[in-house]
């Protein structure tokens, strides 16, 4: 009898420090993921456009299929890779979180370029594919390809948020968040993209006045919405860039920008009212971590279209 009750202790005493577990890592994957919530409102900024055109029946399915491709993204390819980092290259991180600030700043750059001197159309667009079922499997590929890259940031951003643990802990977590960011992502995605739909329904079928109202009124908001979502986007990809940046000049050991950011907010945040410093300090360094982006990434804009992007296409088979 008492070997019986000392295996229920040890049962016990073990369930405890599963649950202790648990719970750690759900309170570091809410912190980390917290730190990716930029390049999170990028992807899902940048999500929609890929099922524009597409007939109202498919557009859940073409969702569902980039989904798919996130969730193999950032399970089984970025979250070995990021363990396999932590363990044997750790030193690699910080360059490589740079790299993909880098490649944020030059998007976001770009597409502002664009606005101010839009580029005349290459290529014949009567050469895309006609085939419905072809044409989804190209932009499902397409979305699946920036996914990655977006999906490789946010997982990097988490891995450096993470306090050092057993890889256990870390691949759990680095996990929990990955999941738990593609769900966010394309769910409110899903939304969005239907939204539209739902407002056409409530508009022709609602049996009160006012729900029908509600409807007719979003279907007249969403353009505008999903604008103002696009310019959300690129706002992110400038201030996430180019944070990522100066913070990564400072593990590199050139931390002079991070302070001069650092200071300047705090002296803005000095004349905020009483109790919005916090908030304002925040906005300041955002907003300074955007200028920034902008600035690289318009210095990025000839270097990869006029020297990478050809010698890439130079060596390429």
């Amino acid at each position: 009898m008492s070997g019986l009750l000392a295996l229920l202790d040890d049962v016990v005493a073990i369930a405890k420090v599963a649950a202790t577990s648990i719970d750690d890592v759900a309170m570091q994957a809410a912190k980390a993921g917290s730190k990716a919530a930029g390049a999170v409102i990028d992807d899902a900024a940048v999500t929609p456009k890929y099922v524009h055109g597409f007939d109202a029946h498919r557009e859940l399915p073409v969702i569902w299929k980039i989904a798919k491709g996130s969730f193999k993204n950032k399970l089984l390819y970025l979250l070995p890779a990021g363990m396999l980092l932590t363990t044997f290259a750790p030193w690699m991180i910080s360059p490589l979180l740079m790299l993909g600030g880098m490649y944020l700043c030059f998007e976001g750059a770009e597409k502002i370029w664009h606005m101010f001197s839009p580029h005349p159309e290459q290529g014949d667009k009567s050469t895309e594919p006609e085939n419905p079922v072809h044409l989804e499997e190209q932009r499902a590929a397409g979305a699946i390809k920036t996914d990655f890259i977006l999906s490789a940031e946010i997982m990097t951003i988490t891995l450096a948020a993470i306090p050092p643990s057993n890889i256990w802990m870390e691949a759990a977590t680095l996990g929990v968040v990955g999941i738990g960011i593609t769900v966010v992502v394309y769910g409110s995605v899903a939304l969005i993209v239907k939204a539209d739909d739902v407002g056409l329904y409530m508009a022709q079928n609602a049996r009160f006045g006012l729900t029908r109202s509600l409807g007719r009124g979003l279907v007249r908001m969403m353009p505008g919405f999903l604008t103002l979502l696009s310019n959300v986007g690129t706002a992110a990809m400038l201030w996430v860039g180019g944070s990522i940046v100066v913070h990564g000049l400072k593990d590199q050991g050139f931390g002079w920008l991070a302070h001069q950011v650092h200071d300047l907010a705090g002296q803005v945040a000095l004349m905020a009212p009483e109790g919005y410093g916090d908030a304002v300090n925040w906005s300041a360094t955002a907003a300074m971590g955007g200028v920034f982006g902008l600035a690289l990434g318009l210095v990025l804009i000839p270097l990869v279209t006029k020297m990478i992007v050809p010698l890439w296409q130079a060596v390429k088979p």
